[in-house]
């Protein structure tokens, strides 16, 4: 085997991992979130970045206003299950560079002064972030629903601001009955991988 992490690791996090579509009403709790974030701030960005933001949707009256904003074959779903998250990105992570990214705090001003640059550093590196916060989701335990069917300029003027992006929704918690389609095809080595 060529890989270090173990089978039952491997397979939690990716093999056996699927997109959960129905959930239990078992809660998602603070610690669990928590304890996702603090392992998952570790994934490399750009510069150490870290432009994304996490909004955990909570309260029924949140819940209510987010599902008006999913497309219809998401909304059920999103009622449903025990914790939801808006993942965004943050056009304005640059003011937390000196902070981040200590042995060279001109990158604020020298490489982000432009908000065009910005935003599209941040909407890369929030994604990268993003991945990190779904195997994240994995290695707690739970399973994650990712979704990109909603209005983002709904959800953007609902929950958020001009500076923050939506990227995706997650649906989080733990598997219910009858969770998963079908298994879709992966493409194989060499259809990915070239060596020049």
């Amino acid at each position: 085997m060529s890989l270090v992490l173990d089978s039952a690791a491997q397979d939690l996090l990716f093999r056996e991992a699927r997109t959960a579509n129905t959930f239990t009403d078992e809660p998602v709790t603070d610690e669990q979130v928590q304890a996702i974030y603090d392992l998952v701030k570790y994934g490399p960005t750009s510069m150490n970045q870290s432009p994304l933001r996490i909004t955990l949707v909570r309260s029924a009256e949140a819940r209510e206003r987010l599902v008006r904003h999913m497309a219809e074959g998401n909304q059920a779903k999103t009622a449903a299950a025990p914790l939801v998250a808006i993942l965004s990105a943050d056009n304005e992570f640059h003011d937390e560079l000196p902070h981040l990214f200590p042995h060279f705090p001109q990158a604020k001003d020298a490489f982000f002064g432009d908000r065009s640059v910005r935003e599209n550093s941040a909407l890369l590196n929030a994604a990268l972030q993003a991945a990190y916060f779904i195997v994240g989701v994995r290695a707690a335990g739970l399973s994650a629903g990712p979704m990109t069917g909603l209005d983002f300029e709904g959800v953007r003027k609902e929950f958020l601001d001009d500076d923050h992006t939506p990227l995706m929704v997650v649906n989080i918690g733990k598997p219910g009955e009858d969770a998963w389609y079908p298994r879709s095809p992966r493409l194989d080595f060499d259809q990915v991988v070239t060596t020049i």
